[in-house]
């Protein structure tokens, strides 16, 4: 079993006691879950690593869990298993674009690593973590639908104008946009990418980013500027909600920014409600 500063690289031994992690919180665990439930914890299936932070084998319970992938993800664990994880992530060097999830473990992390890693482009240290697991007490929007792959021509700059809006950065600057297209590709193939056209234009979009079998993370929540403020947004939100809670029996869950007291409000309204807190470091 692989060592070093304490933390340990898991496999596929420990798949039942990592599982006991995601069940006890399934909406914070989304994302890592989603990805251990295909792949399992082979670090070359999985595209990153898991990390326990105690040094014995496991014996029915993990005291801290961290994935380490294209993004840093502390699940679970104390200030000592977040600073044996800084250890093993200094050590590896910076190989994730952010640092993101139960805000707790984030924070605590970024204080470790901030001395080797930082400065961070952006620290939002203040995202509510929202689920709905019932029907949106809103009606949804009948027009918000599944993108087609043939639409995808249509549905990048979409995409893309909520990207450069929500992270900062054009995700088409490194490559031409190749890897970022390849993405939403995948979102458009597997059914989890959502519109409404008007005229042939998105003027909503939004894409379920992770599903487990317990949860779907919505991400990607975006209306065309000269459409907002007539309430697109919150009944497209509903219908991708709808669509997880009622047609995929999954609680629909986000993220937002704790000062977007506006998009807040029109999640609360749709049915959702504040069940954790994250945080984002951003590189």
């Amino acid at each position: 079993m692989l060592r070093l500063a304490g933390a340990r690289v898991l496999d596929e031994r420990d798949l039942i006691d990592v599982r006991g992690v995601f069940d006890d919180d399934p909406v914070a665990a989304c994302m890592v879950a989603a990805r251990v439930e295909v792949a399992g914890l082979d670090p070359w299936r999985l595209g990153g690593e898991m990390w326990a932070s105690d040094p014995r084998p496991l014996r029915g319970k993990v005291d801290g869990l961290c994935f380490s992938g294209p993004n840093l993800i502390p699940l679970r664990g104390s200030a000592t298993a977040m600073r044996m994880f800084a250890d093993r992530a200094r050590r590896r060097g910076r190989m994730c674009s952010s640092l993101v999830g139960p805000a707790e473990q984030v924070l605590t992390l970024w204080d470790e690593l901030q001395p080797d890693w930082g400065p961070a482009r952006e620290v939002r240290a203040d995202q509510p973590l929202m689920a709905i697991s019932a029907s949106p007490k809103i009606t949804p929007d009948p027009l918000v639908r599944q993108v087609r792959p043939n639409e995808i021509g249509r549905y990048l700059p979409a995409a893309v104008s909520m990207f450069i809006e929500e992270v900062g950065i054009d995700p088409c600057a490194e490559d031409g946009g190749a890897g970022y297209r390849a993405r939403v590709s995948e979102l458009i193939a597997a059914g989890r990418a959502f519109a409404r056209f008007e005229d042939g234009e998105v003027v909503f979009k939004a894409e379920i980013g992770a599903m487990s079998s317990k949860v779907g993370q919505i991400q990607g929540v975006w209306v065309r500027p000269d459409r907002r403020g007539e309430g697109i947004g919150t009944a497209g939100t509903a219908a991708v909600a709808d669509r997880l809670t009622r047609v995929l029996n999954r609680t629909a869950s986000l993220y937002v920014n704790g000062y977007n007291h506006v998009a807040q409000a029109a999640y609360r309204r749709i049915g959702f409600e504040q069940v954790g807190q994250y945080a984002t470091v951003l590189f």
